[in-house]
This record gives structure tokens, sequence and C-alpha cells, in this order.
């Protein structure tokens, strides 16, 4: 069945399991998924190679400098089937999924600049439509006028054992006190940064998955979106 192209918005807090339900309801629905995460985390990653940032230090206007040197697109796995990032013709996929980038992606994306270039990107990106987008302002400032926005969220706790066991599965040496203190923080800069701080959109539905299974949560955002695209 093919369906209708309308634009759906997913925001939450980090690690409340946006790019994996919006994954598969790209899937389902034959949509486009970005996962705009992987472009913040990419230009991190680029900021730890050049050296602009560590736990110490973390130098904005030499990035800022740089940004056009950042070129970053996503192509198919052709195992998987999912998009992967590419920055500046390297696939790093894994690379930007450590905790170790993790610490720096909040204070990469509280770069005006930073988010005005990759802001951009992701609205060309949709402009036709048939896409599922997940980040941390996709409701609020890339697409203020997507028919159906969700804002996801779950406690600390439960994002920061999730997050764990995650990491752990793929074979790094991280503490869950480490993975807590990263959410917690995270959680604090989205949410105080003075350029589109993380906020639940006045017309988006709260999906709080704390208590959720992937499978539920999965079946409840799948039918919410049906309904949504059918009505409009």
């Amino acid at each position: 069945m093919e369906y209708k192209k309308i634009i759906i918005a997913i925001d939450g807090h980090s690690s409340t399991g946006k790019s994996t339900v919006a994954k598969q309801l790209a899937k389902a629905l034959g949509y486009i998924y970005v996962d705009t995460g992987a472009m913040y985390r990419a230009v991190s990653l680029y900021a730890m190679r050049k050296g602009f940032i560590d736990e110490s230090m973390f130098d904005a206007e030499a990035l800022e400098e740089k940004l056009s040197e950042i070129e970053l697109k996503f192509e198919i796995n052709s195992e998987t089937g999912l998009a992967e990032v590419v920055l500046n013709g390297e696939n790093v996929e894994r690379e930007i999924r450590t905790l170790k980038v993790s610490k720096f992606v909040s204070k990469i994306a509280a770069v005006s600049s930073v988010r005005k270039k990759l802001v951009e990107q992701q609205q060309k990106m949709g402009k036709d439509k048939g896409i599922v987008m997940d980040g941390r302002d996709i409701g609020t400032v890339v697409f203020p006028n997507a028919e159906l926005k969700l804002f996801m969220t779950a406690t600390a706790k439960d994002r920061a054992e999730r997050r764990y066991l995650e990491l752990t599965e793929r074979g790094e040496k991280v503490t869950y006190e480490d993975v807590l203190k990263n959410v917690v923080n995270r959680d604090h800069i989205d949410s105080t940064r003075k350029d589109s701080p993380l906020r639940k959109a006045e017309d988006a539905l709260k999906i709080d998955n704390s208590n959720l299974t992937l499978k539920e949560q999965f079946e409840q955002i799948l039918q919410i979106s049906k309904t949504a695209i059918e009505t409009h």
C-alpha cells in the first residue's frame, strides 16, 4: 500500500528511542528517514578530529570558520537498507555512536551557525514530504508546519539504562554512572541553550515510553501516523 506523503516530526530527549522508532516508521510507510542527530554527531566528530573540542575546551570560532568544509550526506547500507551518515566522503556511522562523541554533541548543537547550516539542509530534504525526521527541534524549527509532531520522553534512569545496554552490547567499555551523567547533562544543555532549545511543540503528541516495550511503542506510533495521514 502506498501512503499519502506528509512530514512526520519526532522530537524528544536523548536516548528515548527516537531514531529506532523513526526508522521503523519510515520503513512501514515507505517514507524517507533522516536522522538529524547523526548530522550533529558527524559535525562533533569533525570538531574532535580537528582539535576544536575536548574535555577542557571548545573553540567554537575555529569550528565556525571551517563549516564550509563540512559536507554531509546519507548513503544506504546495502545490507541493512538503512541510511548511514557520510562525512566528507567517509562513512562514520559507527564512530559517531560512541559515548566519546555523545559527550560533545549538545555543545556543538548549541552553536547557532552549526544549527543554521544543518537546518537548511534538513529543510531541503523534506521539500517533497514523505519523510520521517527525528531530532530536538524538528517540530518547532525545521518543520513547524509538519502534519504530525511527536514528542518522546522517558525518565533519565530508563534512558540511561537503555543507552548503557546499547553501548556495552556494541563492545564499548562504559559505566552506567557515566552514561547517566551524560544523559542528564545533555538534557540540561539541550533544554537551556539560547538557539532552538528542546521543547515540546504546542501541537505535538507526547509519548512517554518509560513503561512501553519497543513493539508497543512502535504499534502505537504507527497507528497515530496512519490516522494523521488519512486526515490530511
